[in-house]
């Protein structure tokens, strides 16, 4: 088993086509067929269901692409270090949620970049429970997210503490003077999910049980499309809602009868690494 075969793949389970596979890989569709039975074979399973119009994953299909993908990742990433050993001193892969990204480590990264030029980045933006698997498989050194781990050889601890603010499009003008809870229920309000567990409980709480939100969303960053020039509503990081508001692009709306808890973001690392991101946190 190579990586050339899993990438063959990987590119079949997402194509599901082994002609359209053949012709994304410049091969012959003969290539993809003989590759794909030689894993099946060394495999001893059937990871594809064929038939004459369609080819799907089996169930042990599905269970491989999870090990495929980490193999090809962790093989680019070791890579991708070997071959710039020679120009740079240190490699942090950096994780982080995206509104911790836009509200806070932006800059941060921008002057450690500044004061390291030894030092390669690599920075991917993703779910708190995510990062958190893709460092506990060392495919990261460090994330900034919103779940603390509370695990033997990693270290956890308080990152930022942010508020959440209701913002609405700068040229929505209802509720001037403030919103109360029963005003926000009748409103268009959009769900962004912040991963954020107790805050995002709360916020649900907010609303009659079983209410169903016009729409939801994982990625905060990801919503702004469905407030601007909308007279709908969300609950922001108050530092990243800051800049939209200073671009006058978003405004905030006071809350009359209610408030929302603190937001607790956390920097998670393996203790071996702890010398490394010292000088990360202290820019």
């Amino acid at each position: 088993m190579d990586t050339q075969t899993l990438e063959t793949f990987i590119a079949l389970a997402d194509n599901n086509s082994f002609t359209k596979t053949a012709n994304q890989l410049f091969v012959a569709q003969s290539t993809v067929t003989n590759r794909i039975n030689e894993l099946e074979k060394e495999l001893k399973l059937t990871l594809f269901s064929r038939t004459n119009r369609s080819v799907k994953l089996t169930t042990e299909g599905e269970k491989f692409r999870i090990y495929a993908e980490k193999v090809l990742d962790l093989t680019e990433t070791t890579l991708a270090e070997l071959s710039s050993e020679h120009r740079f001193a240190n490699h942090i892969r950096i994780g982080s949620a995206d509104s911790i990204y836009e509200g806070h480590l932006a800059p941060q990264i921008q002057t450690y970049r500044d004061r390291h030029p030894e030092t390669s980045l690599k920075i991917s933006i993703g779910l708190s429970n995510h990062l958190l698997e893709q460092l506990q498989e060392d495919l990261l050194d460090v994330v900034f997210v919103y779940i603390p781990l509370r695990k033997a050889s990693y270290h956890s601890e308080l990152y930022k503490q942010d508020r959440l603010v209701l913002v609405t499009d700068i040229g929505n003008h209802k509720y001037r003077r403030g919103i109360t809870r029963d005003q926000l229920i009748e409103e268009n309000y959009l769900m962004c999910n912040f991963a954020l567990q107790d805050v995002g409980m709360y916020i649900r709480k907010l609303f009659p049980r079983f209410h169903q939100f016009e729409l939801e969303i994982d990625d905060c960053m990801k919503i702004m499309p469905y407030l601007l020039g909308k007279d709908n509503y969300t609950f922001l990081p108050k530092d990243m809602a800051d800049t939209y508001i200073k671009e006058k692009k978003l405004r905030q709306i006071r809350l009359v009868d209610f408030d929302t808890p603190v937001i607790n973001s956390y920097i998670v690392y393996k203790e071996s690494k702890k010398e490394l991101i010292d000088d990360l946190i202290s820019s």
